[in-house]
């Protein structure tokens, strides 16, 4: 009996999706040609972001965003809180809402209404301060999660976001989690 319920255990983790790639296409308009651009999933839990680096990666409107990347990250380490907005507690739109609302940058506050804000870009043309959207509910079949770009390193994007286990933190889009349940970028600013 024990060697059939470490079997399933082990089934059970490998089939959690924890380590997928995606792979994304995308047209460059000026020479007619398709590029392929796959993100592979890291097994790192760590993350640095090296904020002196706004060359490349800085948005269109580049010391706002900073600014917005500065307000959300004081509140790293905050726990999670459905429908929370403070110190105490924070969700991922709350998270969004507070940081931008600082700076005079009116979102809705619900994650799938906020993905209806901004345009739409490819995600090869984040920048910080763009917004991440993902489904992570395989009952409900909306947007129901919100990240917010901090950093993107080469073909490595963080982003901070509440999540429900780990509260207020920075991730990669290379997890395999994120990356399987991303949908969608937008530019805001």
């Amino acid at each position: 009996m024990r060697k059939i319920v470490y079997i399933f255990l082990g089934l059970l983790v490998v089939n959690c999706g924890t380590y997928k790639k995606k792979t994304s296409y995308s047209k460059n308009k000026s020479f007619g040609e398709t590029r392929k651009v796959t993100v592979e999933a890291s097994e790192s839990k760590t993350v640095e972001i090296d904020e002196s680096d706004h060359e490349d990666n800085s948005s269109p409107n580049g010391p706002v965003a900073d600014k917005i990347i500065n307000t959300a990250l004081t509140y790293s380490g905050t726990r999670y809180k459905y429908g929370g907005t403070t110190k105490k507690g924070m969700d991922c739109s709350g998270l969004l809402y507070v940081s931008f609302g600082e700076h005079d940058i009116a979102l809705p506050r619900i994650s799938y209404q906020m993905a209806e804000e901004g345009r739409r870009i490819r995600i090869n043309k984040v920048k910080k301060g763009d917004l991440l959207f993902f489904k992570t509910s395989k009952r409900k079949r909306r947007i129901n999660h919100v990240g917010m770009v901090v950093a993107v390193e080469g073909d490595d994007i963080k982003f901070i976001h509440a999540s429900t286990s780990r509260g207020v933190i920075v991730s990669s889009l290379r997890e395999g989690y994120w990356n399987y349940a991303f949908v969608k970028a937008t530019r805001v600013l």
